[in-house]
């Protein structure tokens, strides 16, 4: 039986790269995974590790080279390319661009053209303002057709009380929800 085909797509929340690397090797077992990665996450390096390093291992895991370009993203859509799109992990200002219909990088470009097919978006939070500004276009995105959420909660409610990470391990059983076209409940844990 031929595997799902599943958009990967890495942004710049460099915190969560030791929980989402480990997620990328699961997923690729199951699924057909194209590795993508928006510029900042492709050429930032952080205190967490080195853009080119985080690119290589990407590559590894999933067997193919990562996209990282608007060219090489915006075939999605018009060539079907793929049943389903995560972006893990999804920072504040991904969330902004997609709510406002911003597609001006390789991340937001490939959501934009995955979704004209009507197929499954996975968002997994990562944000520090996830309960301040980002909080709107979390809502407006719960509003839309096709787009889901890895279930979220606060990471560090003591110290950075408005701040939102993704429960990683959820995203397994949130892409076979999306897929049925259902959000993985409970959303907040």
């Amino acid at each position: 039986m031929e595997k799902l085909r599943l958009g990967f797509a890495l942004t710049g929340s460099f915190c969560t790269y030791d929980k989402v690397l480990p997620l990328l090797g699961e997923l690729a077992a199951e699924y057909e995974v194209t590795p993508i990665f928006s510029t900042a996450a492709a050429t930032t390096d952080s205190r967490f590790g080195r853009a080119e390093d985080f690119l290589e291992e990407a590559e590894r895991l999933c067997g193919r080279p990562a996209l990282t370009e608007l060219r090489e993203v915006e075939p999605i859509g018009p060539k079907k390319l793929l049943d389903l799109l995560l972006v893990a992990p999804c920072t504040g200002n991904t969330l902004a661009k997609l709510a406002a219909g911003v597609a001006d990088g390789p991340v937001t470009m490939a959501c934009k053209s995955h979704l004209r097919n009507g197929r499954p978006l996975v968002l997994a939070v990562s944000t520090n303002d996830g309960l301040g500004a980002a909080a709107m276009n979390i809502g407006r995105l719960l509003d839309r057709k096709h787009v889901f959420f890895v279930p979220f909660g606060q990471d560090n409610p003591a110290e950075k009380p408005n701040s939102l990470v993704a429960d990683f391990s959820l995203a397994p059983p949130a892409l076979a929800a999306a897929l049925q076209e259902k959000q993985l409940q409970p959303l907040l844990v």
